[in-house]
């Protein structure tokens, strides 16, 4: 098999918001599109709101006239699954219900050819399950598409237990022929991106929890220091803070509790007080009720004081700091504060790396560990040139100078400074380091190749970077011992790093001191 023939019928079972977005994409590819709910007259209006949504990328000038029309002119609303006999490809788009799927499946089995490639949207119910009732378990393959899906890139092209090689193929190539970005994953829990992602949401709430920062200032770090489109506080409440939970916990669920995944009772107070996010009007920030609040916290007005990040005031930056050893992945700042006019004098290269300040206090890169008094710690930045935002922790007992040196040093530079209080990893350098553990592991146990996963991130999610691509960039050797540091302060198993990222940092042949 390979990409269906755009003469080809695809019919879709499911008419709500993703099974209509999966027939506008069949639809734009140039196929013939049945659609089919089983609530009466549901087919019908759903096919009027994708032909409404056509008529719109017209307006836009995204769409020909005529091509509109020949598009309207081939979906068919379908009364019954008999209706779709003729179909090549069936997607399957109805309630995440395991039961509801097998059935269904079982009815279209009966229905359509045997040479008819049969796809589940689901996005975490096991593809093997779906597949288990089948008489030709072989021919059904995992599509997940992320919604919306006309507009998203990436599909997930999830292979069953049961699922053959060449049903695997004619689903990838088939999305690649709809324009979409596949990347290829087994069957497991979360499939790549809803199981590489949860330490995004998971480490931003931990953070919350042990009060080193408020939701806003942990999205401005996340975003204006590590280059993520959107913070995760942010982000759950446009999910939505009842759907984020349950697929935390699906996921925690299905990897029988493993602390890796353990979800927050933080948010589940959130869902349980009915505080969802923007669909609510309130989750972790206040929106208006008519959902037209913009892309950040309080609407295209005045931002309400919550969704305002703690940013430092000025601070006079001292004339010369002192590096000592090597800062690792922020070796680029002696360069920058050069540029900067700030003098920079080179000590031994022996010992922890820092910037020692007026006074010789040190400023060093979160790596996991405590920091002794006195010192300060500075947060992982994607690009520390580019970067427009800095976390800074003073461990107890500094001194007022010797943090305002360091917010000084930073805002020389042009940055705004964010004075968080210390949490081992700061908010960036665990975020990062949790998400490379897990896509390494995911490597390691065949989920999808490194080249996948950094694809599925990247396009599925919008990261800056790949996990693994970024742990190239700062080292396997950084993330273990910072993982491993983390799990001596908190030793749950939530960060012991997995056997890939230890291998892979015993290849490295460095260890980065703390």
């Amino acid at each position: 098999m390979s990409a269906l023939d755009r003469t080809s019928t695809v019919a879709v079972v499911g008419a709500g918001t993703m099974g209509q977005g999966i027939a506008q994409v069949a639809l734009l590819a140039g196929h013939r599109v049945l659609l089919h709910d089983a609530a009466p007259g549901r087919a019908q209006a759903a096919a009027d709101a994708v032909a409404g949504r056509l008529d719109r990328l017209v307006a836009k000038g995204r769409l020909g006239a005529s091509d509109l029309k020949d598009a309207v002119a081939r979906l068919v609303p379908a009364e019954g699954t008999a209706d779709l006999a003729g179909a090549a490809l069936v997607v399957e788009a109805v309630v995440e219900d395991l039961a509801v799927k097998q059935a269904l499946f079982a009815e279209l089995e009966a229905v359509v050819g045997d040479g008819c490639l049969l796809v589940t949207n689901t996005s975490s119910l096991p593809v093997t399950a779906v597949a288990g009732a089948l008489r030709l378990p072989g021919r059904l393959v995992g599509l997940h598409f992320f919604n919306p899906a006309p507009l998203l890139p990436l599909v997930e092209v999830v292979a069953g237990a049961a699922t053959s090689a060449e049903a695997v193929a004619a689903a990838y190539d088939t999305a690649a022929a709809w324009g979409k970005t596949p990347v290829r994953c087994t069957d497991t829990p979360g499939f790549v991106v809803n199981r590489i992602a949860r330490p995004f949401y998971a480490e931003a709430l931990r953070v919350y929890e042990e009060r080193a920062a408020d939701p806003a200032t942990v999205d401005a770090v996340l975003r204006e220091s590590g280059g993520f489109a959107m913070g995760p506080f942010e982000l759950m409440d446009l999910i939505g803070q009842d759907v984020n939970e349950a697929v935390t916990r699906s996921v925690w669920e299905a990897f029988f509790h493993d602390p890796k995944f353990t979800p927050s009772l933080a948010q589940r107070r959130l869902v349980e007080s009915g505080r969802l996010g923007r669909k609510s009007g309130r989750g972790w920030f206040g929106y208006p009720q008519d959902g037209k609040g913009g892309a950040r916290p309080g609407g295209g007005g005045v931002q309400k004081p919550e969704s305002l990040p703690h940013t430092a005031a000025p601070a006079v930056a001292p004339t010369s700091v002192v590096l000592r050893g090597d800062l690792g992945p922020a070796r680029a700042l002696p360069g920058l504060l050069r540029e900067s006019g700030i003098e920079v004098r080179e000590a031994a290269p022996d010992g922890p790396g820092a910037l020692l300040l007026p006074g010789g206090v040190p400023l060093r890169l979160a790596d996991g560990h405590p920091m002794p008094a006195p010192g300060v710690r500075f947060d992982l930045a994607l690009d520390y040139r580019t970067a427009t935002r800095v976390a800074v922790a003073p461990c107890d007992g500094v001194h007022a100078d010797a943090v305002d040196q360091a917010v000084g040093l930073f805002q020389a530079l042009g940055k705004d400074v964010s004075v968080v209080g210390e949490v081992p990893g700061l908010i960036v350098a665990r975020t990062v380091a949790m998400l490379v553990d897990l896509a390494a592991d995911a490597v390691a146990r065949q989920v999808a190749s490194a080249r996948d996963i950094d694809t599925a991130m990247r396009r599925g999610v919008s990261y800056p970077l790949g996990p693994l691509e970024w742990c190239e960039q700062i080292s396997a050797t950084y993330v273990r011992d910072l993982l491993e540091a983390l799990h001596r302060d908190s030793p749950t198993g939530r960060y012991a790093p997995c056997r890939e990222l230890r291998r892979r940092a015993d290849a490295e042949g460095g260890v980065v001191s703390s």
